[in-house]
């Protein structure tokens, strides 16, 4: 969760709500997830602009 918000930061998106979802160490084994919540349409469409940069389609061979 930490490496995402710093990474998310970078970018200059926050999402306030990130969180661990205790709910999910009731499992067993535990399968901690991450809960990203909820966010503005502002920070949704940088989120994206982020991801689109990052989007890397292999040429087929």
């Amino acid at each position: 969760m930490r490496d995402l918000r710093t990474a998310l930061e970078a970018h200059g998106i926050t999402l306030p709500s990130i969180g661990v979802e205790p709910a999910a160490f009731a499992n067993r084994p535990s399968l901690p997830l991450v809960a990203l919540g909820n966010c503005n349409v502002r920070t949704a469409r940088a989120l994206a602009a982020v991801l689109r940069t990052a989007w890397r389609v292999e040429e087929p061979r």
